[in-house]
């Protein structure tokens, strides 16, 4: 409220400012004469009528005092017209008035209040610029603003009178932080006034809209497979990115974002980042497009094979841990493996976490590089004396190792620790030269002290072989020196099967005597004749040293034995025995006839 010596100090200032419109040069001349003097009395009592004012209406003031919430207008009524200083804000705050400033006002009410009537610089500037509003309106044609502030449901528009810009209205999709157009200078639509009430409602939704479909088209009809464009983040999710190539969006996915290993977009892209693309591919059907964020840098894989020779020792962080290796960064975009066999010379490593963690700092050396395939074989074992050579030269083939302790066993043998790190195997087939062995676990169990001869020694394939067997003869190796073709032997029966017996001829030695040849008649089962652990006499059929076989025959050794005895009977018959008496006594023999007859 305005108090009683301001309403007298602007009567004084509008008596002033109207003695100092007339007192000019001609008028103080004038003053000389009784007839001037009347005359500028007339003109002064004039300027004291009320004129006529009506609500709504526009009129003309000047500026006659500001003060920290109001703004005092003469207006050439009998009382001074009052104006919100807010009116003349900008959207930095400050109040853009000067005194004297001559200026458009809008009676808003006649009611004398405290002196002064309530006026309006804003619906002034509305009213004045409503046809051209108007105009605009009715033809959807674009206005131009500045945001002053942000005020409660969306922004307040200057457009040469304020507006409201709705927070819905302001963009094609929502915002949230509406400060950061407050002072911003943009392109609007009206889509909605009331003259009577002065309030006009702005759309960017609608400007933006046309733009970018005028955007798309001209996107579309210039863009191809193999350009670089440059556009802008719009959206980030977690297999890649969409970039705003101009009214129109394009597909980044992540696997065409870095010639490196990233797991989000979000470490190397931020919404609104503009960024150069390439067009991988353009379906023009379905306007869709692929872009490639890598494909714009040369591929780091066309120089590795020289950057990375074979024998090179580098350095990279661990990237990966998968069960048959580690990964390595070499280079952005560039990944080497240290499979586990690459990892100890030693130790059997199961999984790369035994010795390795995401995130390591490791030295290891280039075992094979291949450009086309992207592959870099890499090796940590490289950079250690390779207890092999050791091996080798300790352990030569052929030579003894002596208390050696049996670390495990397995199906297939016994791993040995021969004291140098490195275990020796002895396959289940190099135990005995005889015996069948199931399993390691018959004869040996962990922590025995054996004796083992070095039968080979692989370092490539990192094989260290030991045998059992072999610190003893052969039983096979000189069998024919023992044993003939025809010959009788002796032995037990070991195992009877459906095809035959297994006769056991000396220690570690056996034979076999198939079915057939155990009697003249049929035999449908050998257990039906024989018995397991019997001692019988059979004749070697045949002798194969390599396959480790003896054919033996029960029959055959019957049909000798009878040839045998004829041979033996003919030959006692035969001394003192004429030719003559030899045939008659065979003719008898075959007519069953004695010597009686």
């Amino acid at each position: 409220m305005v108090n009683q010596t301001t309403t007298t100090d602007s009567k004084k200032r509008l008596n002033q400012s109207w003695m100092d419109e007339f007192m000019d040069g001609s008028v103080e001349e004038s003053m000389e004469s009784n007839e001037k003097s009347k005359d500028f009395a007339e003109l002064f009592e004039a300027s004291q009528k009320e004129t006529e004012f009506e609500e709504g209406q526009v009129v003309n003031g000047t500026v006659v005092h500001i003060s920290p919430d109001n703004v005092t207008v003469d207006i050439g009524f009998k009382c001074e017209g009052l104006i919100p200083l807010y009116e003349f804000k900008d959207a930095t705050g400050k109040a853009n008035v000067e005194l004297g400033e001559e200026l458009a006002v809008y009676l808003e009410r006649l009611e004398i209040e405290d002196g002064f009537i309530h006026c309006s610089k804003d619906k002034a500037a509305i009213i004045n610029a409503w046809d051209e509003i108007s105009a605009a309106c009715d033809n959807s044609q674009i206005v131009e603003g500045t945001v002053i502030a942000k005020v409660k449901g969306g922004l307040s528009v200057d457009i040469g009178v304020k507006a409201f810009l709705p927070g819905s209205q302001l963009d094609t999709k929502p915002t949230k932080n509406l400060d950061q157009f407050v002072g911003q200078r943009l392109k609007f639509k009206i889509i909605k006034f009331n003259k009577k009430r002065g309030n006009i409602v702005l759309s960017r939704r609608v400007v933006v809209q046309e733009e970018r479909e005028a955007q798309r088209v001209e996107t579309l009809a210039n863009i191809a497979e193999g350009m670089v464009v440059t556009g802008s983040v719009k959206n980030i999710t977690e297999y890649g990115a969409f970039i705003d190539l101009g009214g129109m969006d394009g597909l980044l996915h992540i696997t065409d974002m870095s010639w490196g290993r990233i797991k989000h977009p979000s470490e190397i892209l931020n919404v609104n980042d503009d960024i150069q693309v390439k067009v991988l591919k353009y379906d023009k059907e379905r306007e869709r497009v692929s872009l490639g964020l890598k494909q714009v840098s040369p591929d780091p894989w066309q120089e590795a094979e020289f950057k990375f020779p074979v024998g090179k020792i580098v350095s990279g962080k661990v990237v990966s841990l998968k069960d048959y290796g580690a990964f390595i960064e070499l280079a952005d975009g560039i990944e080497g493996l240290i499979h586990v066999s690459e990892m100890s010379w030693t130790e059997r490593v199961k999984h790369p976490s035994k010795l390795l963690k995401i995130g390591d700092e490791v030295e290891c050396k280039v075992l094979e590089v291949d450009t086309k395939g992207k592959r870099i074989s890499l090796g940590i074992k490289q950079l250690q004396n390779n207890p092999w050579d050791e091996l080798e030269a300790k352990f030569p083939v052929g030579s003894i190792v002596e208390d050696a302790e049996v670390k495990s066993t397995t199906d297939f043998g016994l791993f040995i620790d021969v004291g140098v790190g490195i275990d020796g195997l002895i396959h289940v087939s190099d135990i005995s030269w005889t015996k069948k062995i199931t399993h390691p676990s018959e004869k040996y169990k962990k922590g025995d002290k054996i004796r083992a001869v070095v039968l080979g020694i692989d370092k490539e394939n990192e094989k260290f072989s030991l045998g059992v067997k072999q610190l003893e003869r052969d039983p096979w190796e000189n069998i024919k020196s023992r044993y003939r073709v025809g010959q009788s032997i002796n032995g037990k029966i070991t195992k009877l099967t459906d095809f035959g017996a297994f006769l056991e001829i000396e220690d570690g030695v056996e034979g076999l005597i198939y079915v057939s040849e155990i009697s003249d008649q049929r035999i449908e089962k050998p257990a039906d004749h024989l018995k397991l652990g019997e001692t019988l006499q059979a004749e070697i059929l045949s002798i194969e040293p390599k396959e480790r076989r003896i054919g033996l025959s029960i029959k055959q050794l019957a049909k000798t034995e009878e040839r045998q005895d004829y041979e033996k009977y003919v030959g006692e018959k035969s001394k003192g025995t004429s030719m003559g008496d030899l045939l008659g006594d065979k003719l008898k023999s075959a007519l069953g006839k004695s010597d009686d007859e």
